[in-house]
């Protein structure tokens, strides 16, 4: 209904008062400003300004226009700025999957840093369990997952950067009853219920690991529920150490030593391949090297 050049136009005047004053910055004849007002009016069938001798004011309506139409020129140039930055491979999201494995405290950093370099940009991140991570890279869910563990489950335009081995230890309550047993295996592990995390994916094969064939499981959404569990003594499992050394150092949680079914331990960086994205690239290189991947997010 209204071009940019005219909402532009009747702002100017609404800020200075005159359409003199109006006209002088425009640089057009003080009639031509005045008919256009006329003209506004007119489409609106309200009145927009009060004429007095030496100046205008809005009236009530026109008060309540400029606010809108002061508020659609910042969308216009809102919208024109977002469509020059997705042309130059500015993204206004960048999609951030971790895996449950990895040290959430070292997340604030990366949030700070980035809200600081991007004004324009949002992070939305999510956390999944094994597979679950490569089933959000796969399906483009994703754009970077950090500490994707195990062998590469799915085929896809992505790239990978390791990260490092993950150590896991063998824990349980203190007060459990295989504290006693000098030498674990599987005959005596098996009669407890093996605490695990659930594989978040959905379509692929979910995986579960660190428990032998015969023992039951307690699947469990989360480290933080898993940790609780382990401590009440329900059950037994493993947890990687950068996790289980606070609990092991205060006496919460205990180690013991059992051999064959300890967790696949590699971990990655995987990214999608989209050169279009520049925000992944920023975060690939933010990340850094292996060393520090592992030293950050697995330590």
């Amino acid at each position: 209904m209204f071009s940019r050049s005219s909402l532009e136009m009747l702002d100017i005047v609404a800020q200075l008062g005159s359409f003199t004053a109006a006209a002088e910055v425009l640089h057009k004849v003080p009639s031509a400003i005045s008919y256009s007002v006329r003209q506004a009016e007119e489409e609106l069938d309200v009145v927009l300004f009060k004429r007095l001798p030496r100046r205008v004011e809005l009236t009530p309506a026109g008060e309540v226009f400029i606010d809108q139409a002061r508020h659609l020129l910042r969308q216009m140039d809102q919208v024109q700025t977002q469509t020059r930055r997705i042309a130059l491979g500015w993204q206004s999201t960048l999609r951030i999957t971790l895996d449950n494995i990895v040290n959430v405290s070292t997340l604030n950093d990366l949030i700070n840093d980035f809200y600081q370099e991007f004004e324009f940009a949002e992070l939305q991140i999510n956390m999944e369990v094994f597979n679950g991570s490569w089933e959000a890279i796969s399906q483009n869910r994703a754009d970077v997952v950090i500490g994707a563990t195990s062998a590469i489950p799915v085929g896809g335009e992505f790239e990978l950067k390791d990260m490092g081995a993950l150590e896991w230890v063998f824990v349980m309550a203190p007060h459990h009853p295989c504290t006693e047993i000098e030498f674990l295996d599987e005959k005596s592990v098996s009669q407890y219920p093996a605490i695990c995390l659930d594989d978040t994916s959905q379509v692929l094969p979910k995986r579960h690991t660190g428990y032998f064939k015969n023992q039951r499981r307690l699947l469990l959404p989360n480290w933080y529920c898993a940790i609780e569990s382990l401590k009440s003594g329900v059950g037994v499992g493993y947890m990687p150490m950068h996790m289980a050394k606070p609990y092991l150092d205060n006496g919460e949680l205990v180690a013991k030593q059992l051999e064959d079914i300890k967790p696949a331990s590699q971990c990655c960086l995987v990214w999608k391949k989209d050169n279009s994205n520049k925000l992944i690239g920023w975060l690939i290189d933010y990340l850094g090297s292996k060393e520090h991947l592992q030293s950050r997010w697995l330590a």
